[in-house]
């Protein structure tokens, strides 16, 4: 039975559901327009149902311990192991992945997993010191109750597990709302995979919805502590102004403008394959893509000659064939913004070195040079694959271009003198940058976020746990104390 079937449903308490909303959200696939999936809304009362039912499961889940949290998640990646073939094909379908970029999500998918399993047995508190004599104090590390997820449509599976599973491991309940364009693959699918582990109803709860059914009340609701967001900073803003209004929690994973910059001593054909992999993965649908690829004028030339060759060879069209690196943009809308984008850029005075045509959700690749300094399109999200080549004379320079803009989550620089990368990296205001590899990159074990309007907060790692726990402070007073009164 297909996945687009088996799952399109509400998941509540342990129960897959029909939504009890006046109208469906319909899935489709963006390469050839099929209809995968129709699945009836959920509404403000079933909000409320998935969060308490997260809330009574959440307490007897932490309380069950950390090696029975651990044997569930255990099982959990047993089960994607079973379900691999199946979850790549679904990917591939519900949002326009190549095999590659299926591959590389669950691969990557497994091994945050993994690091949740690790985590489950985290230390649950420490002893620190104090300045008074017979006192103990003891910090403990307690979940902060039921966690909600909202995810985004480009890597679903992925974000959603890099969330809901440190929480889970870390005795949380959690409430997804994934996004529209991806309700299996970033929501009910992880709901099958943990059920099938045996995790206990009611602490993973799906919610299929739009905001113009259910307003703010996925956020509003009285029961998350903690809200984690990935996806645009306007979006954000909303989630995270609603969330402090409430007192709540956020880790806001949002948009990019990365820069790969390629100094004069780079090894230019690695600086090529890493800007190709950078702009392009998954059609530069990706937060992370390098936006901007900056290259010293000394070495402009053969880059750009070589740059331009490899982008021309990438092959577009059905993400099921072998072949293919770049696949169909999410829907027809982004498709057009695509397209009108490219358009007025040149009109302003860029030389399209690479002009891509579109052809339904198809859009080829396009590279841009000659920008007139101060384009809006240097300092703005292009979330599809247009490159901009930008060429600086000098570090000083590179750094500010680098800088010159809204955004600070990724970025890379190559350069044969390691040390000197690293300087620079320090240099640039974004909560991540690469040395002589992509700005495309996620470690579990790294603390992944952005800085200025790329978000607030961290995860992976120990940050997840940091996301996901509470400090609680208990002092012991061993004897009787004096007291300064």
């Amino acid at each position: 039975m297909s996945f687009f079937h088996e799952l399109a449903h509400q998941y509540i308490d342990g129960e897959w559901r029909t939504g009890t909303g006046s109208w469906d959200i319909i899935d489709f696939n963006p390469y050839n327009g099929e209809k995968l999936a129709a699945i009836t809304i959920s509404t403000a009362r079933e909000v409320d149902e998935a969060y308490r039912a997260a809330e009574r499961a959440q307490r007897p889940w932490a309380a069950a311990g950390a090696f029975r949290r651990r044997e569930v998640l255990e099982r959990a990646l047993t089960v994607i192991g079973g379900l691999r073939e199946r979850i790549a094909e679904a990917i591939i379908d519900e949002v326009g992945g190549t095999r590659a970029k299926a591959e590389y999500e669950i691969g990557l998918a497994e091994e945050f997993l993994r690091d949740a399993i690790r985590r489950a047995l985290h230390p649950p508190g420490s002893l620190p010191s104090s300045p008074v004599d017979g006192k103990e104090n003891r910090l403990y590390r307690l979940p902060v109750g039921v966690v909600a997820v909202i995810g985004p449509f480009n890597f679903p599976f992925l974000v959603a597990m890099k969330s809901v599973a440190p929480a889970l491991a870390l005795g949380n309940a959690v409430v997804v709302k994934p996004n529209q364009n991806a309700p299996i693959t970033g929501g009910t699918l992880l709901a099958k995979v943990f059920e099938d582990a045996g995790l206990p109803a009611g602490l993973l709860n799906v919610l299929i919805t739009d905001v113009a059914e259910i307003g703010d009340a996925f956020i509003e609701h009285p029961v998350p502590r903690v809200v984690s967001f990935t996806g645009t900073d306007r979006v954000g803003r909303r989630v995270g102004a609603v969330a402090a209004g409430h007192f709540k929690r956020t880790i806001l994973e949002l948009s990019g403008n990365s820069a790969l910059v390629v100094l004069e001593d780079a090894d230019v054909d690695h600086a090529v394959e890493a800007a190709v992999f950078s702009r392009f993965l998954y059609q530069g649908q990706v937060c992370m893509a390098a936006n901007r690829i900056l290259v010293d004028r000394r070495i402009e030339p053969e880059f750009t000659a070589k740059f331009t060759a490899a982008v021309a060879a990438l092959r577009t069209g059905d993400p099921r064939d072998p072949e293919t690196r770049i696949g169909p943009v999410i829907n027809a809308f982004h498709a057009d913004a695509l397209s009108a984008l490219v358009d007025q850029a040149v009109a302003e005075g860029a030389t399209a070195l690479v002009r891509g045509r579109t052809r339904g959700n198809l859009v080829e690749p396009s590279v841009l040079t000659g920008l007139p300094e101060g384009s809006p399109l240097l300092s703005q999200e292009i979330f599809g694959p247009v490159a901009l080549l930008v060429p600086f004379d000098g570090e000083e320079e590179a750094v500010r271009i680098v800088n010159d803009t809204p955004y600070g989550l990724s970025g890379a620089v190559h350069t044969r003198d390691v040390e000197r990368g690293v300087r620079f990296a320090r240099r640039v205001d974004s909560g991540m940058f690469h040395v002589n590899g992509s700005t495309v990159q996620d470690d579990p074990l790294v603390a992944f976020g952005g800085e200025k309007a790329s978000g607030l907060g961290r995860l992976n790692g120990e940050a997840a746990v940091g996301a996901f726990t509470t400090r609680r402070w208990v002092s012991v007073q061993h004897g009787r104390s004096a007291f300064p009164f």
